[in-house]
């Protein structure tokens, strides 16, 4: 057999398991085993460094307690292909990826109706291979957790809006969301930012006419508000649109130079989502990952110091869409926690919050403005609390462990026997209506049902709302709808509403109605934290990384060597391998197990728009989200 002998390892165990990986495939052998003669330095963290007879300033962590993460730009559905991409990875680096994060744009489509419920014209339509995952046919070979983008089904989504499993091994964070595995703490918020709808509630449900298809993937301020309220670090943040002004923290250079029509944008700052800019500076996460512009481009910025703190500093990343030849995935080692549980756990400081806010939910068209210290409520910090902390994990029984209670609410796609006829359905998920049991949680999908259509619940409650539709944003340069710089990476999008005939009874007919008891509610006028400093403009800003091999590409940046480690934690691809190049606690399901399981508008002639776009105030409803398959 084949040995391997190394001698001093000094922690660097991800460059010599990439050696042995370069010399099999040079030799054309394999190494059955690996021996090490000492010095290993087996650190699980800093605690353990102090135990190491070694000066101080040669004490470093090195890569014994990392993962492998994978990050996935748009994933439009192509999970074969990036579960396909991620194996050849595996094979050429010698390394395991342990977790896959996307970035929106997911589509989990399991059936013809869900195509119905995606902001995509009807040429562009496509079933993909998500569906294979949902029916069982194949299960995802590695963790994976995802955000929404503005191409989702958005029934689907609809169902879990406190997050939860798509698929088996598939777990999507909801509108937004915050988990942890192995330790390491990761966010997310989806959909895209739109001015006209952040203050609204998720009103939306199906059947969607040609508003609410795309209104329903707009980010509302309840979810950021809900994500401000987190004082504990971020390890990891997940968005779709980028945070706006990370481009001034890149290479913005060579941005322009790839991507010309973002120049007006980025020159007037208007390029991004404000609201994830307000995150950014809120929960200065160690990494912040996006898609949604179709360019891979990296990022450093470095925040102010908070009081007797050490500056922190988050590494942001953008990723292409799954096409060959295009940088739509990349590998990054992430610090975890070696004692940490293997699974996914929820995080009790965000289930506190969750709870905190359930009497802020709004499922009305209403623009709703959120608590802040402005004399006007009287409570405006819904932040977790030790003893609330405590409650939700006494709620859990003790066990954070996300169940693995995944069970179908729609029928799966057949390609033997397709249903294009199929209309998009309605479906209450076990997994919420259980979390919801659980905490005390406010059920969206109970609201909207509850016999009161969004109009008449607008009427009776005008006096009570604290917002007006007339009222300007909230961000005082907010542009998100003044935009006019034309993505030719984007899909065309002319209003095929006329040619989908199928799809018109869909539209035309009322919302489905279902009878629900009604969800503990609690009432409540409460806000808003502290200011947090503006972004500091003193950053060191390095090279985006880049290891693979895009057509069009010129950016300047080191060679990495076959054998060598992963440059500044980051590690890249192309294309893939083929294609082209308490007491009434309900009990937890496990997966398999299963539960029971408006009218027309005025159809409305749209133009294709560049991400974040439209012609003024009263356009705004008539925009184009960017279609970008």
């Amino acid at each position: 057999m084949k040995v391997a002998v190394e001698g001093c390892c000094h922690g660097e165990l991800d460059k010599i398991y990439e050696t042995i990986a370069f010399l099999e495939r040079k030799e054309g052998v394999k190494v059955d085993l690996l021996l090490c003669c000492g010095d290993f330095q087996a650190v699980r963290n800093e605690a353990d460094m102090k135990c190491m007879a070694v000066p101080q300033k040669y004490r470093q962590m090195q890569t014994f307690y990392k993962m492998k993460v994978a990050v996935e730009g748009c994933c439009h559905g192509e999970l074969d292909k990036i579960y396909e991409t991620i194996a050849f990875l595996e094979r050429k680096e010698g390394v395991k990826v342990d977790l896959l994060l996307c970035c929106g744009d997911f589509q989990a489509v399991r059936n013809e109706a869900d195509m119905k419920c995606m902001a995509v014209p009807q040429k562009y339509r496509q079933m993909q291979t998500f569906y294979k995952y949902y029916s069982g046919e194949k299960k995802a070979p590695v963790l994976t957790i995802f955000v929404g983008g503005n191409h989702e089904a958005s029934n689907h989504m609809q169902e879990l809006p406190y997050g939860g499993w798509v698929a088996p091994n598939i777990y999507y964070l909801g509108y937004a969301g915050v988990v942890r595995y192995r330790g390491v703490r990761i966010g997310g918020l989806s959909g895209i930012f739109k001015s006209h709808d952040y203050r609204k509630g998720h009103f939306e449900c199906p059947p969607y006419d040609q508003q609410t298809v795309r209104s329903a993937y707009h980010v509302r301020n309840i979810e950021v508000f809900k994500l401000k309220q987190i004082r504990q670090p971020m390890d990891i943040f997940l968005s779709h649109d980028w945070p706006r002004g990370i481009y001034h923290y890149g290479n913005k250079s060579q941005l322009l130079k790839r991507k010309s029509f973002l120049r007006q944008e980025v020159e007037s700052n208007s390029l991004g989502s404000p609201a994830a800019a307000e995150l950014l500076q809120h929960l200065q996460p160690e990494y912040w990952f996006s898609a949604h512009l179709h360019v891979k481009f990296a990022a450093y910025m470095q925040h102010q110091a908070q009081k007797d703190l050490l500056p922190k500093a988050t590494k942001f990343l953008s990723l292409d869409k799954c096409l060959p030849h295009r940088d739509f995935l990349q590998i990054v080692d992430i610090e975890q926690d070696p004692s940490a549980s293997d699974r996914l756990e929820y995080d009790p400081e965000w289930l506190s919050i969750l709870k905190n806010t359930a009497g802020l939910v709004n499922t009305t068209a209403r623009t709703w403005n959120m608590p802040e210290n402005n004399g006007l409520f009287s409570r405006w910090d819904y932040s977790a609390s030790e003893s609330g902390m405590k409650e939700v994990q006494s709620d859990l029984g003790g066990d954070l462990r996300v169940p693995e209670n995944f069970s179908a609410t729609a029928p799966h796609y057949d390609p033997n026997n397709p249903q294009l006829q199929r209309e998009p359905t309605y479906a209450v998920n076990p997994q919420t209506t259980e979390l919801c049991a659980c905490l005390g949680l406010t059920d969206p999908n109970a609201c909207r049902t509850e016999g009161v259509s969004w109009e008449e619940e607008e009427e009776e409650e005008d006096n009570l709302s604290t917002g007006s539709a007339e009222e300007p944003s909230e961000y005082p340069t907010d542009t998100s709808g003044l935009s006019s710089s034309v993505n030719p990476d984007e899909i065309t999008i002319e209003e095929e509403w006329e040619e989908e005939g199928g799809e018109e009874a869909a539209i035309q007919s009322p919302p489905a109605r279902l009878v629900l008891p009604s969800p503990s509610r609690t009432s409540s006028s409460d806000g808003l934290i502290g200011n947090r400093p503006p972004f500091s403009l003193t950053a060191s800003l390095p090279e985006p990384i880049r290891v693979s091999s895009s057509e069009d590409s010129t950016n300047e940046e080191p060679a990495r060597h076959e054998g060598a480690g992963l440059t500044d934690g980051m590690e890249g691809t192309s294309s893939p391998p083929s294609e082209e190049s308490s007491a009434a606690r309900p009990p937890k399901r496990i997966s398999g197990e299963n539960a029971a399981t408006g009218e027309g508008t005025k159809k409305i002639k749209r133009r294709n728009q560049t991400v974040y776009t439209a012609q003024g105030e009263e356009e705004e409803e008539e925009e184009e989200e960017e279609g970008d398959c």
